[in-house]
């Protein structure tokens, strides 16, 4: 029991001595996460920052693969909240706030005789925000993709996929500005 011990202590140890050794390597920096689930299924590129209590996932709950992949150069506020069962994917340069929950996945709700919490999880469709997107404080992005250089104000609730270069707001989150590449302005969008 006692050899058991040791081999799983030195085995945590040289997980930790590793990830430091890769974060260092590449500049990334993942502040004090609260939970990091499936880290062989997360891929994280050069440069990027994870802020305080950010917790991050890619459970294959739904099916036999998930995947999180974060490109270089992005920027990931306190206490997000990214759980992927089948598949999200973060763009170079997106800007996400604090307080932000993106997931490809619910919880079901549909049977009222049994408690939510132990009703199957729902795969919803894989979520993808492209780069150089901002997303903003407390937005929730489910089962939809966002479009690069796009900008997703606080609080929307996203459940249906955004344009390239559009401003959406709300909940649910609608599109009201969109870039004229002809007049190189942001115009109201109806």
């Amino acid at each position: 029991m006692l050899k058991f011990i040791i081999r799983c202590i030195v085995i945590y140890v040289l997980n930790i001595i590793f990830c430091l050794m890769h974060l260092l390597k590449n500049r990334t920096k993942i502040i004090s996460p609260l939970q990091l689930d499936g880290k062989k299924n997360i891929f994280i590129g050069q440069h990027v920052y994870v802020g305080y209590r950010a917790w991050l996932a890619a459970m294959p709950l739904t099916g036999e693969n998930a995947k999180l992949v974060i490109d270089d150069g992005t920027v990931i506020g306190h206490f997000a909240h990214i759980y992927a069962t089948e598949s999200i994917h973060i763009g170079k340069k997106v800007l996400i706030a604090d307080r932000v929950y993106i997931s490809d996945n619910l919880h079901g709700y549909e049977n009222i005789t049994q408690a939510i919490i132990d009703q199957p999880i729902l795969q919803k469709r894989i979520v993808s925000i492209g780069e150089d997107s901002w997303i903003g404080e407390n937005v929730c992005i489910i089962g939809a993709s966002v479009g690069k250089h796009c900008v997703i104000g606080a609080n929307a609730v996203v459940t249906k996929d955004i344009p390239d270069y559009c401003v959406a707001v709300g909940s649910p989150a609608k599109v009201i500005k969109r870039y004229n590449f002809e007049n190189k302005t942001w115009e109201r969008y109806e």
